[in-house]
């Protein structure tokens, strides 16, 4: 039979839960000067476990004090199993959420070092914190007696239900591991769709892909419409482009000069302007004798796809100036009017005077 609490018991449970106390207090201590060591090193993982074991083991070193203590009390049996049964309970909920946030940190960290300088990919880090959330309360369920078994049958049969419910959702959700898994966008990437939206991809989730435009609004696309549309990226199978612009110079030009001045230009405006390419080979390649002018292509390195507005304008301004220098001609496209015996004018078809154009590859 339990004999009655005494208040040397009293005493012992206080020191045995002070003790618990302290040493979660001096833990905590510990870890806190452990993560300014771990700020210091270039891997980002030794931060994220120091981060949760400051929950963990301070809250683990309470949780067993508070047991201890409660191993010293002459409690009934029924009233033991209690307090062991909810102390287990809160320990296996408090390590199933560290779990989650070291195990979502590291996928966090892995996947911003593989996508790029300020990528990131929640859909990865959702899905393994629910995965282990999800086996963090099996346990407790199993814990408190109450068996899983029938549980995880409704869920399978209730899961079929979800899922022709939910069939959009998950077409996303695969598509967005799809994605991700093929390497075909990442964070950081400039892509642009066949039905006309372009930016740089912020981030992929469980349901969407986010895209930041040029004019810095915020594009948003499912991602079963992103795997299953034609789409360009350029920044696969690298970063650097080249920029095309189309040109064109009289009749009367000296072809070898108009070739070596346009070079002359390409190297300075590759070599001054922020965003070219230096070591870029100057390249110019005639085409087309045209209706008032001979055309040519002029073919620029571009380090990165929003570089190629700014390299455009400044190789424009600064071959026309050199043009000017050189007394080369960049003629417009003329029309001829002939007067016919009578009095009548005959105006000859004349092609609109087509604009030039500029392409970018990758």
């Amino acid at each position: 039979m339990t004999r009655g609490l005494v208040l040397d018991d009293f005493l012992v449970a206080g020191i045995t839960l002070a003790a618990g106390l302290l040493a979660s207090f001096l833990l905590r201590l510990l870890l806190r000067w452990l993560g300014g060591h771990a700020t210091k090193t270039r891997w980002g993982g030794d931060d994220v476990i120091v981060d949760a074991l400051r929950s963990l083991l301070p809250w683990g070193t309470f949780v067993g004090g508070a047991a201890a203590a409660a191993a010293v009390l002459p409690l009934t049996k029924t009233v033991q199993h209690t307090v062991n049964q909810s102390l287990t309970v809160l320990f296996i909920l408090i390590a199933t959420i560290t779990a989650a946030r070291v195990i979502a940190g590291l996928v966090r960290s892995v996947t911003q070092s593989r996508a790029g300088v300020a990528g990131s990919v929640t859909i990865f880090v959702n899905i393994t914190r629910v995965a282990v959330l999800a086996i963090g309360c099996l346990v407790i369920l199993q814990t408190l007696g109450i068996p899983i078994a029938p549980l995880v049958t409704a869920l399978g049969v209730g899961g079929l239900a979800v899922a022709l419910a939910l069939q959009d959702t998950l077409a996303n959700l695969f598509a967005g591991i799809h994605i991700l898994a093929s390497k075909t966008v990442q964070p950081g990437d400039y892509i642009r769709l066949s039905s006309g939206e372009e930016g740089y991809v912020v981030d992929i989730n469980w349901r969407q892909t986010t895209v930041r435009s040029l004019s810095n609004n915020l594009v948003i696309i499912p991602n079963g419409q992103l795997a299953g549309t034609n789409m360009t990226n350029f920044n696969q199978p690298e970063q650097d482009m080249t920029l095309l612009v189309q040109v064109g110079v009289g009749y009367d030009s000296d072809l070898e000069h108009v070739e070596r001045v346009t070079n002359e230009v390409i190297a300075q405006v590759m070599k001054d302007v922020e965003g070219a390419v230096p070591d870029h080979e100057p390249a110019v390649r005639f085409h087309t004798f045209g209706d008032s002018r001979i055309g040519m292509t002029v073919i620029l390195g571009v380090g990165e796809f929003s570089d190629q507005y700014r390299i455009k304008h400044e190789f424009i301004k600064r071959l026309h100036r050199r043009y000017r220098t050189e007394g080369i001609t960049m003629p417009a496209p003329r029309r001829t009017i002939t007067v016919q015996p009578g009095g009548s004018l005959e105006i000859p078809h004349q092609r609109e005077a087509s604009i030039p154009s500029v392409e970018v590859a990758s």
